[in-house]
């Protein structure tokens, strides 16, 4: 195991940050995940420094994101007020991706502000899930969260709370594992109390264990219209894996599909670009003509932090850039 330390977490900070200047290309993540070792190694101001760098760099993928990270860090070392100010900007924006709601909500329910958190978890709900259908994967953090902030608060169940219960796994139920008394339990010299809690604290292991078991997602590879032109006029013997863009993102959809049927969970997309594919080739001393290649680069993009969660919100834009809800385009039924 890995030295839990400030020193190590300073280490790899300055790892990623010379891994991103090698792959321009892969920036984003990168950094993010810098800022977040210099976060645990208690270097606070120079993740903001990275996160403000981020956020003035142009086209970036996950700007709510940025912003929301950014603010907590900004709350945990004194500057409140803008981190509030920040907040309210992600949260005024409602942005169709999980991650910014989890961690707004996350924030304020950390400082004891389970009115807001729970706010910012039910706006999220309700702009992401669509009644009736399954929930997607990268969202059922938002439920479980939710339900949680509602124990805290006293809240009786409602229908997004039965449906958290539905999707959790673990031997014990949700209600048992957000008892907000269950921390009593720990200064307890009962040794029936302590066994229960020891208990309830391995069922929580263990649904950590296997959301972490899979730590990027299972990504298919997505080219855009004009990058599978340019891969098609280099290398044309690939003409045999996609005879046409219409027919690439069909066949991707419907592989989605058949793994999703199938209980894989933690589904995504990466898109390629033929420079990024090229330097992957050459990385792997391959030919880029080398159609086993492909789902190796679609694997090492997930593993960078490049793929986005399949399926999309039903309302958020298809994953196939078209500019249509998914429900419009790729997600008919």
């Amino acid at each position: 195991m890995r030295p839990d330390t400030p020193a190590h977490h300073t280490t790899e900070a300055e790892r990623l940050l010379r891994t991103a200047e090698r792959y321009p290309e892969d920036r984003e993540p990168l950094l993010l995940r810098a800022a977040a070792h210099l976060e645990l190694s208690g270097d606070r101001a120079r993740a903001t420094t990275l996160y403000e760098d981020l956020l003035a760099s142009p086209g970036l993928d996950r700007p709510h994101l940025v912003k929301a990270l950014n603010a907590a860090n900004l709350w945990e070392y004194g500057h409140e007020a803008e981190a509030r100010a920040i907040l309210d900007g992600v949260r005024a924006a409602k942005p169709l991706d999980t991650a910014p709601w989890q961690v707004a909500a996350e924030t304020f329910a950390s400082h004891d502000e389970l009115e807001t958190a729970h706010d910012c978890f039910t706006t999220a709900l309700t702009l992401l899930l669509t009644p009736g259908e399954e929930v997607p994967y990268a969202t059922r953090s938002l439920l479980i969260g939710r339900h949680r902030v509602r124990r805290m608060m006293g809240a009786a169940h409602d229908v997004w709370d039965d449906l958290a219960d539905t999707i959790h796994t673990a031997s014990v139920p949700l209600d048992e594992l957000h008892d907000p008394k269950r921390l009593w339990a720990l200064g307890s010299s009962d040794p029936g109390e302590l066994q229960a809690e020891i208990t309830r604290l391995r069922a929580e292991l263990g649904a950590y264990r296997t959301a972490l078991s899979r730590p990027f997602p299972v990504a298919m590879l997505h080219w855009p219209a004009h990058e599978l032109d340019e891969l098609l006029a280099a290398y044309p013997s690939l003409r045999a894996e996609y005879p046409s863009h219409a027919d690439h993102l069909a066949r991707l959809e419907a592989a989605l599909r058949d793994l999703h049927q199938a209980g894989t969970p933690n589904l995504g997309i990466v898109t390629g670009t033929v420079p990024s594919y090229e330097a992957f080739a050459a990385s792997e001393t391959a030919s880029p003509t080398d159609p086993d290649l492909l789902p190796q680069y679609a694997t090492t993009l997930a593993a960078r932090g490049r793929a986005v969660p399949w399926p999309p919100a039903r309302n958020a834009p298809c994953w196939c850039g078209s500019g249509r809800p998914y429900r419009e385009c790729h997600g008919t039924d």
